[in-house]
């Protein structure tokens, strides 16, 4: 049975040692992030993690969510664990103080959530969709409706869900079907489908509000007309107590490859009654800041599998005894070595390793550079973070996705045959991160995004806030002999991430299926080089060796790094040839010819 151990100990060096806060100094709500408040908060998510939802991780995956005429019902022990967690606070983290919130950073809250994910992703989805629903209601709704709905939203008595999807169509919203009529108490009437509504009905909370986009009468065509509302399950008087039935109704849930506790609905409106979040007509607007948070989400989640996979696999490595060394018996009172001697497995394990705790450097970092954009004290400092963030986040959503599927794969790997067991729990890993790489937007859409938005936006200026600081660290180091091992190669690197850049926009001028069809492979040198931008980073501080960590700690960040520079990083080198190979072969078949 695989095993799990919550990352308590790399979360508090990463936010005690490795990440410079000083852009947000003398903000007293980041100026009381200190490691005596935030050890705590991280080791009291470890143990919930640990305790609490991870033993409910293969049962609810066995058992599933259930439906029954129009009912969801979440597996045994779901909804004790969610009256738990939200009584403690740990649903609330970033929200308001004024609406009953915590108050939190975001850099503080995100390695709570990567804790609460790797240990049951399934359970975690209920509470996340609910953050991501405030988040919109809180910064675009009027006044009236943030008191109407954020507090119970807040406490964990109602919960928020996104309604974007419809049957006939995914990612091109412009096709939306789904009718608003205004009505003479300046409420609407919604009418319509939606399909793919995770946490859309469930047994878990008195009432669900759904944010739904949808057109009105007359609105003009293509996402310009797009309006977003929130629909409650159950409509709500005046005095906040719950009235009838809103017409809101489950068709059914969807029978999954993984997630299975979470439920995926069908969603019907029939005249529901919604309320008008923002401006007429700018529902996408508003949708985005719950997209954009989403996407930061769900690459946390691919780092959550990833985590929980390498955590199983290093337990079973370490204990699972198969043939000898190859350089000789290392247990000699043993009948045979533990798998962690070969070189293979070794290799497997370095790999989880590396690109774990490098995504996990990572995360930690853009958390940051979020709450900058939020919170700096200057205009200036605000948007350049906010461009950032905008420019690393299809980056980060698709490649820590991507690092999810590879790990949890690689988990099974170790475990040979026994990987490929139900029971075992590490294939259940691979099943719950694949859906990573398809909502909030496929990867395949993230990488069009980051080529086809992000680098052409104001001539390529969103590329600065990443290449600049970079360049600037590769120079500062340049002259340093105990970092060559990792400046060099993340150089090298870095400057085929340039070239890409050049080329993809040359190309892409002339023909826009040039830079379609190397989009993937230029997310992924993105991708590479920001991990190895962390990794050089965290080099760099064990050399100095003046954090309060043990000396352990330092030697194995050092030895991991060294070996992404060596056996990870060099992929750019291969993507960049496919990159200047040019687009012709992928776009080169007549569609009679697959």
């Amino acid at each position: 049975m695989a095993t799990f151990k919550a990352p308590v100990e790399d979360i508090k060096y990463l936010n005690n040692e490795f990440l410079d806060t000083s852009e947000l100094s003398g903000i007293p709500m980041f100026d009381e992030m200190t490691p005596d408040l935030t050890d705590v908060i991280f080791e009291e998510a470890g143990k919930i993690s640990e305790a609490l939802l991870f033993p409910l991780n293969r049962s609810g995956d066995e058992q599933g969510c259930s439906f029954n005429n129009g009912k969801v019902t979440t597996p045994d022990g779901f909804k004790e664990a969610y009256t738990e967690m939200t009584k403690s606070g740990w649903g609330n983290l970033t929200c308001n103080k004024q609406h009953g919130g915590q108050g939190l950073p975001h850099y503080i809250a995100n390695a709570v959530d990567e804790m609460i994910i790797s240990s049951n992703m399934s359970f975690s989805i209920y509470m996340g969709l609910t953050i991501g629903a405030y988040n919109a209601i809180e910064k675009f709704a009027s006044e009236g409706l943030k008191q109407k709905f954020l507090p119970n939203m807040v406490s964990g008595k109602w919960s928020g869900t996104m309604c974007l999807t419809e049957p006939h169509c995914g990612t091109d919203l412009a096709l939306i079907r789904t009718l608003a009529t205004p009505l003479s108490d300046g409420s609407y009437d919604i009418t319509g489908s939606k399909i793919f509504i995770s946490a859309g009905e469930h047994d878990l909370t008195e009432n669900i509000l759904h944010l739904v986009l949808a057109r009105t009468p007359g609105a003009p065509a293509g996402i310009k007309g797009i309006s977003l509302f929130i629909v409650p399950k159950i409509k709500i008087n005046k005095d906040d107590s719950l009235d009838e039935p809103n017409n809101v109704t489950c068709s059914g849930i969807e029978h999954k490859m993984g997630i299975k506790a979470s439920s995926t609905c069908a969603i019907e409106f029939k005249e529901s009654q919604g309320y008008l979040i923002g401006e007429l007509n700018k529902g996408m607007k508003a949708m985005f800041i719950m997209m954009n948070g989403a996407r930061i989400h769900v690459g946390i989640q691919g780092l959550a599998q990833a985590h929980a996979s390498y955590s199983g696999a290093v337990d079973y490595a370490k204990e699972r005894l198969q043939g000898r060394s190859l350089t000789g018996i290392k247990h000699p009172d043993k009948v045979a070595d533990p798998l962690i001697v070969h070189p293979n497995v070794r290799h497997m394990l370095m790999s989880m390793k590396a690109y774990t705790e490098g995504a996990r450097a990572l995360s930690t970092w853009l958390s940051f550079k979020l709450d900058v954009s939020h919170h700096a004290k200057t205009k200036q400092q605000r948007q350049e973070a906010d461009e950032l963030v905008s420019l690393v986040t299809p980056v980060f959503k698709s490649f820590l996705t991507d690092i999810g599927e590879t790990v949890t794969s690689l988990g099974i790997q170790v475990y040979g045959g026994h990987g490929y067991i139900r029971e075992n729990g590490m294939e259940q890993y691979l099943r719950d991160a694949r859906i990573c790489k398809i909502y909030e937007g496929t990867n395949g859409i993230q990488a069009l995004d980051l080529v086809g938005r992000k680098l052409p936006t104001h001539m390529g200026r969103y590329l600065r806030y990443f290449f600049h600081p970079l360049s600037n660290f590769l120079e500062s180091h340049a002259e340093n002999e105990s970092m060559s091992a990792y400046i060099q190669p993340l150089t090298k690197s870095f400057f085929r991430l340039q070239t890409a850049t050049l080329v993809i926009a040359q190309k892409g001028l002339a023909n826009p299926d040039e830079a379609g069809a190397a989009a993937r492979d230029y997310l992924n040198i993105f991708g590479l080089v920001a991990l190895g931008y962390m990794w050089a980073k965290m080099a760099g501080q064990a050399l100095n060796n003046s954090g309060n960590m043990p000396k352990n700690f330092y030697d194995a960040k050092l030895k991991t790094g060294l070996f992404f520079m060596q056996k990870l990083l060099p992929q750019t080198g291969s993507l960049l040839s496919s990159i200047m190979a040019g687009g012709h072969s992928t776009m080169s078949l007549n569609e009679d010819q697959f």
